[in-house]
C-alpha cells in the first residue's frame, strides 16, 4: 500500500544528516557538560557551539538562547515567569493559540488573578490590530502572547507590527514560533520580540529539544530548578545529542531555505489548484489558500462531504496509507472540533470535515495526486 505523510505540521521526519550528527555525538561526545575533565569540556564545547549557531541565524546574543525540551516548556517558562517575576498583570492573547499558551494562561489567571484579554479575530482568523492597540492602553503591565504562524490554518502574524505596538505601550511581547522557526528568517533584534519559543522536530530535527529566546536582562527566572545549567535558567543535564541535532537541523533549514521553501510552495500551489479543480465546492479555512498570508507548509480544507461521509474520513484516509489531521496533534484524542476552527467557522461549515494537509521537502506532486484521487473516491 502507498504511504503518504502529509502531517508535517505535527512533526517532520529527521534529515539523514541530523541522525548522523546525533549518532556521532552519542558515541563520541557522551561527557557531562558540567564536568571539568576533558570529556565534560568536549561536551560543553558542543553545547555552546550549537547555542552560537542558533543565535547567529536570529541576530541575537548566544546568552539569549536557552535550550528546552521543546516549545511547550519554553512557552510555560516564559509565560509563568513574566507573571510571577516581572509583575505582568494583563495578558493579551487570542483564542486560536496553541494549548501550550492557552492552558498556561488559564492556569495563571486562576493562580494569580491576572486579567486576560482575547483579541478579536475576523472570519479568516486574523487579529484586529485596532482592538489590540486599545487593549494595550489599559492600566497595568501587559504581555502580548500571539503565535507567529498558526499551526492549524497557517495564518502569519505581522511580528514587526505587533512588536512596534508593544514597544510603544511598554508591553512585553512573546511569540510561539514553533511553526515558523526553520521556515522563515527572523531578525529578532529588529522585530522588538522579547520572548520566543521553538521546537526542533518541526523542521526535520529531533523530538524532545527546542529553545527559548529570552531577551538579555529580562529578569525571567527558571521553570525547572536544580543545577546551574543553561546559565541557571534551565536545570538538568543537557541532552547533548539532541542539541547537536537541533543545531544541524537549523543550519540545513536556513542554509537551504530559498530552494527548499520554493519547492514546498510549489507543492502547496499544486495542491490548491488540483483540489479546486477535482473537488468543486472545496473551501479553504483561514488564510490557508494564500502563499503570502499563510505559511507555505500547510493547507486546511473544508470538504463538501455529506454528514455520513464525514465521520470516518480520517480513518478511511489512514486505511489508504495517508497521514493527515483535523488539527493539532496535541488534541488528536479529543472528540471536540478544533478550537481554532470553532472560532472562525459558521455552524454549517463546522459540520463538514476540515482536514489539514501539511507538506515538506520529502513530499511530491505524485503524492498529492494520489491523495486527491482518494478524496474523490471517498466522496462518491
Amino acid at each position: 500500500m502507498k504511504q503518504v505523510y502529509f502531517d508535517n505540521s505535527a512533526t517532520t521526519p529527521m534529515r539523514d544528516e541530523v541522525i548522523h550528527a546525533m549518532a556521532h555525538v552519542m558515541k563520541e561526545g557522551y561527557g557531562n557538560p558540567s564536568s571539568s575533565h576533558a570529556f565534560g569540556r568536549k561536551a560543553k564545547v558542543l553545547v555552546e557551539k550549537a547555542r552560537k549557531t542558533i543565535a547567529h541565524y536570529f541576530n541575537v546574543s548566544a546568552s539569549e538562547i536557552i535550550f528546552t525540551s521543546g516549545g511547550t516548556e519554553a512557552d510555560n517558562m516564559i509565560l509563568r515567569s513574566t507573571v510571577k517575576d516581572l509583575g505582568v498583570s494583563h495578558i493579551i492573547t487570542s483564542k486560536i493559540e496553541h494549548h501550550a499558551v492557552l492552558h498556561t494562561v488559564e492556569a495563571l489567571q486562576k493562580e494569580f488573578k491576572i486579567e486576560v484579554s482575547y483579541v478579536t479575530l475576523n472570519e479568516q482568523g486574523d487579529i484586529d490590530f485596532n482592538q489590540l492597540e486599545r487593549l494595550l492602553e489599559k492600566d497595568g503591565k501587559a504581555l502580548v502572547s500571539l503565535m507567529h504562524v498558526n499551526n492549524e490554518i497557517g495564518n502569519i502574524l505581522d511580528l514587526k507590527r505587533v512588536g512596534v505596538l508593544c514597544n510603544a505601550n511598554n508591553a512585553l511581547f512573546h511569540t510561539d514560533a514553533v511553526q515558523s522557526v526553520g521556515h522563515y528568517k527572523m531578525d529578532l533584534k529588529a522585530l522588538h520580540v522579547d520572548f520566543l519559543a521553538a521546537s526542533a522536530h518541526k523542521f526535520h530535527g529531533p523530538k524532545g529539544v527546542g529553545f527559548a529566546f529570552i531577551k538579555k536582562d529580562s529578569g525571567l527566572s527558571p521553570l525547572i530548578i536544580g543545577g546551574e545549567q543553561e546559565r541557571g535558567m534551565r536545570a538538568g543535564t543537557e541532552s547533548i545529542h539532541n542539541i547537536v541535532g537541533l543545531e544541524e537541523a537549523i543550519k540545513l533549514a536556513y542554509d537551504n531555505l530559498d530552494a527548499e521553501s520554493n519547492y514546498v510552495k510549489s507543492l502547496k500551489t499544486y495542491f490548491i489548484n488540483t483540489i479546486t479543480k477535482e473537488i468543486p465546492g472545496v473551501q479553504f479555512n483561514g488564510q490557508s489558500q494564500s502563499i503570502e498570508q499563510s505559511t507555505y507548509t500547510l493547507v486546511n480544507v473544508c470538504l463538501p462531504f455529506s454528514a455520513e461521509k464525514s465521520g470516518m474520513l480520517l480513518f478511511q484516509l489512514d486505511l489508504k496509507g495517508i497521514a493527515c489531521s483535523k488539527g493539532s496533534a496535541c488534541q488528536s484524542g479529543s472528540s471536540q472540533n478544533s478550537h481554532v476552527l470553532t472560532e472562525i467557522l459558521n455552524e454549517a461549515d463546522l459540520l463538514k470535515p476540515s482536514i489539514r494537509f501539511s507538506f515538506s521537502i520529502y513530499n511530491t506532486k505524485e503524492e498529492i495526486d494520489y491523495v486527491i484521487s482518494m478524496l474523490k473516491a471517498l466522496k462518491e
